[in-house]
């Protein structure tokens, strides 16, 4: 049986095991690993289908790219689970880690919403009384994610996925009510429901009739629920076998989006005099914030999404007035990751992308501190902020593979939980319709240091081919490690460690634990030397004291190992006063 959650919660149904069937439904947990089979074939079928989803949406901007938001946004929160699950994190905050993912990780309206809708699924699951029948938990759980989704839109719009996700409600609900059902039963009815729902919606939004297809984002949402049902049952629904739609798509014969997709009437018109930016931003704000913000993003625009809990929120909505809408956001706490997207800039570097107007090559490294992100930049590198506790997401990889209109692109994720998420982006890059054609390679460098080492060996001029291996190879052979402080107690390859030890790293693994900082540093560093080597590269972190240490590890260098060369560099880095590198 999976690992199983504290008592008092409802298992996400061991009766959807494919075998197993216990004789009472009553009582049972949800576990992790069960959320995680339904997420890697989700993430897996939203691949599959997120080109057909982008085809069909009828709004070039500002989700022109619905099935590639939804996928991004799963995947994230696929990342952050299997990562606490591999950190050994209790099943509960593995699960909270989930919902955590889903919403740091959404993209555009669709993953803003979808976000909102895994979170609620996942809570009503995970908080069950554990006399419920898992029929009636898992019917509960599908109708309150519906609710929350409603209540995160400023002005919910029927014929979109919040018509989709009550189609799927519904029919949970109706299975749930007769006698004997079971939870995976009332999935699969969802996913049915949710699948009936797509095809009314034309019926629903006169846009979608006029242009022959079925929403997008619905369509994203069914795919997701039947990805469910398989998860739970072994089974595959029945594919959808009418046409999803003719894409026959109505254009603008004048204004600044003329020759682009047609208007949306309602608050999610795209016209010439509608909102011209995006706005999108994490938000820290305590929940009696949201009310004002709420009202006071409304007056400034329209598709206002906000969705979150436990005081962080992912704000998304569409105005002119770019300043206002972050103000709001700081009147109510502390706004971060903005992001911001001109429509009309965006209609025409995607036209452009089209037309092949991509040129040159690039490198996109993730840095893990202020320093760190200007030693990057000054080498031409474009950087995406990163570090422990703030990894990136595969959008905003995506985003920086994207925007930096190169033609070839080179990604240096620096940390080896940035490797999935980087790879996944440039899968993306480079099988999207809009940026196909475009090269991208990930060198799976796991250390900062890695990712300065490949960096100073990179040469534009040189074949994309030999460039990549030349940095590749540089970066193999840059050995790593580092100096820590243990957050909480631990067995180690070093043995026990207590909060407040100073841990040697070796290669990502702890070799070294002792009470002086500087005592760990040069153990690290004669370990790393031992191999040979002719340059040692330091980067002191923002920590008090590591300036100092930084610069007594050089002395040191330089003292037993007069031949090697030594540079200090101030990366500001957090949690790792000492990063070193040896080439």
């Amino acid at each position: 049986m999976p690992e199983e959650i504290a008592s008092g919660t409802a298992r996400l149904l061991s009766d959807a095991m494919p075998s197993g069937t216990p004789p009472d439904e009553r009582g049972s947990r949800v576990s992790a690993e069960i959320v995680a089979r339904f997420v890697d074939v989700a993430v897996d079928a939203l691949s599959a289908a997120r080109e057909e989803i982008d085809a069909l949406n009828v709004y070039p901007v500002p989700d022109g790219d619905t099935g590639t938001n939804m996928f991004l946004t799963v995947s994230a929160a696929r990342d952050a689970l299997r990562e606490a699950m591999a950190a050994g994190a209790a099943p509960e905050d593995s699960l909270a880690a989930f919902s955590k993912g889903a919403l740091m990780g959404a993209r555009g309206n669709s993953g803003v919403i979808l976000s909102q809708i895994l979170g609620a699924l996942v809570h009503r699951l995970t908080t069950a009384d554990p006399g419920e029948r898992n029929a009636q938990v898992v019917a509960s759980a599908i109708d309150q994610a519906t609710v929350a989704a409603y209540d995160a839109v400023g002005t919910p719009v029927e014929g979109t996925m919040l018509s989709v996700a009550r189609g799927a409600a519904d029919a949970a609900l109706a299975h749930a009510a007769s006698e004997g059902s079971r939870g995976r039963e009332v999935f699969a009815a969802a996913a049915r429901g949710a699948r009936e729902a797509l095809a009314r919606t034309p019926d629903q939004l006169q846009v979608l009739k006029d242009a022959g297809v079925v929403d997008a984002g619905g369509r994203g949402l069914s795919v997701v629920l039947d990805a469910a049902e398989t998860a739970l049952t072994g089974r595959r629904p029945t594919p959808v076998t009418a046409p999803m739609g003719t894409r026959h798509i109505p254009t603008p014969a004048t204004g600044p989006l003329a020759g682009s997709a047609g208007a949306v009437a309602g608050a999610h018109a795209l016209v010439e005099d509608g909102p011209a930016y995006e706005v999108m931003y994490l938000l820290d704000a305590p929940d009696d914030r949201l009310p004002a913000l709420k009202a006071a993003l409304a007056a400034l625009g329209d598709s206002l999404v906000v969705v979150g809990a436990d005081g962080l929120w992912n704000v998304h909505v569409h105005v002119d007035d770019v300043g206002a809408a972050v103000e709001a956001g700081i009147e109510a706490g502390r706004p971060h990751r903005i992001r911001v997207t001109h429509f009309a800039e965006q209609v025409a570097e995607q036209q452009a992308r089209r037309d092949g107007e991509r040129s040159g090559r690039r490198v996109v490294a993730v840095a893990a501190g202020p320093g760190l992100r200007a030693l990057f930049e000054a080498a031409g590198a474009t950087v995406v902020d990163g570090g422990p506790g703030r990894r990136p997401s595969a959008g905003m990889l995506l985003e920086a593979i994207t925007d930096c209109g190169a033609a070839e692109v080179v990604v240096l994720p620096n940390d080896p939980d940035s490797v999935r998420s980087a790879e996944v982006a440039a899968r993306t890059a480079e099988t999207d319709e809009v940026t196909r054609g475009i090269r991208v390679v990930v060198i799976p460098t796991v250390a900062q240091v890695q990712g300065l080492a490949a960096l100073a060996v990179h040469e534009p001029g040189r074949a994309f081919d030999r460039d990549v291996l030349e940095m590749t190879a540089t970066a193999r052979h840059s050995r790593h490690g580092a100096v820590t402080v243990a957050a909480r107690a631990a067995m180690t390859m070093a043995g026990p460690c207590r909060p407040g030890d100073v841990l040697g790293v070796l290669e990502g693994d702890f070799v070294v634990v002792g009470d002086d900082p500087y005592a760990v540093a040069t153990d690290v560093l004669t370990r790393l030397l031992g191999g040979g080597g002719e340059l040692v590269t330091v980067v002191v972190g923002a920590e008090e004291g590591a300036a100092e240490l930084g610069a007594r590890c050089a002395a040191y260098v330089e003292e037993q190992h007069p031949l090697v060369d030594v540079v200090v560099y101030d990366g500001g880095q957090e949690r790792y006063p000492l990063l070193v590198g040896v080439e």
